[in-house]
């Protein structure tokens, strides 16, 4: 009998379900990089004006949740707490179709159009990187943001691994007008400021504080929209933002209306 044709199915069967469990990625868990480079750039990256990519705006679905990403980017601005990403990804493929390069300055989100530029400021040292967002991630309820390498190496957190951050999308119109954050900064050549209101969905008005934080949290997971909570005459008021612009709160406004808050509204702080 030839043993290898007796074995051959077997064999195929173990490559097969080796695969399944790695996936497209050679490791099964994240690690730092093998080999660190003596030198590693940490300089932060022009923000310009890119297109975002039409296929990167489009609904996804990854581990049962549903994401839908922003139409822009412009004036938003969020806390919570970034991680990084390493030898795992290293050398494949980005959602926007680039590939990963740990040692350049990047990261990754989950609902911001790509590409994106963000400024990211580290809560805990007051350290700034500015990044590209060519990815998505990180898919961990409770985290904001996946960091480069490098962008961790710049921002002091490699040792910690995850931190609290603010972060602000630096937004470059075709006319060269730059906004970051909320804070329009004018056409690049004149630096002129004017200050932008924030647009808010204000959702409902309860009079228990944990029930506005439960649904808040939970609006906060599902839209990945930050929110706050208002004290106004004894009445705690749940709003979702501050939001990118008009569209994003018209679009927003829409799924919360259709998905058991018929009652939402815009409000402009």
């Amino acid at each position: 009998m030839n043993i290898l044709k007796f074995f051959l199915p077997l064999i195929i069967l173990l490559s097969l379900v080796g695969c399944a469990q790695n996936g497209r990625y050679h490791q099964s868990h994240d690690t730092p990089p093998k080999v660190i480079p003596k030198h590693i750039p940490t300089i932060d990256v022009e923000p310009k004006y890119e297109p975002y990519a039409a296929a990167n705006l489009k609904p996804y679905t990854i581990r049962g949740v549903n994401y839908r990403p922003m139409s822009t980017g412009k004036g938003y601005s969020a806390t919570g707490k970034a991680s990084w990403y390493g030898q795992k990804f290293h050398g494949h493929l980005t959602a926007n179709g680039e590939v990963y390069d740990m040692f350049k300055m990047s990261a990754a989100h989950k609902t911001l159009p790509l590409p994106s530029f963000v400024r990211i400021t580290n809560l805990a040292n007051g350290k700034q990187a500015i990044v590209r967002v060519n990815d998505r991630g990180p898919f961990h309820s409770s985290r904001l943001i996946d960091l480069s390498y490098a962008t961790a190496l710049k921002l002091d957190m490699l040792k910690t691994g995850v931190s609290d951050v603010k972060i602000d999308v630096i937004h470059i119109g075709k006319n060269g007008q730059k906004t970051i954050g909320a804070q329009a900064i004018g056409n690049l050549s004149t630096e002129t400021v004017v200050i932008t209101k924030d647009i808010y969905i204000q959702v409902l008005a309860l009079q228990n504080k944990s029930q506005i934080s439960k649904i808040g949290s939970a609006l906060q997971t599902l839209y990945q929209r930050p929110f706050k909570s208002v004290l106004e005459n004894n009445v705690y008021k749940l709003r979702i933002g501050p939001l990118a612009d008009e569209a994003d709160a018209i679009d927003l406004l829409s799924h919360l209306k259709s998905n058991g808050y018929p009652s939402a509204y815009k409000v402009y702080d």
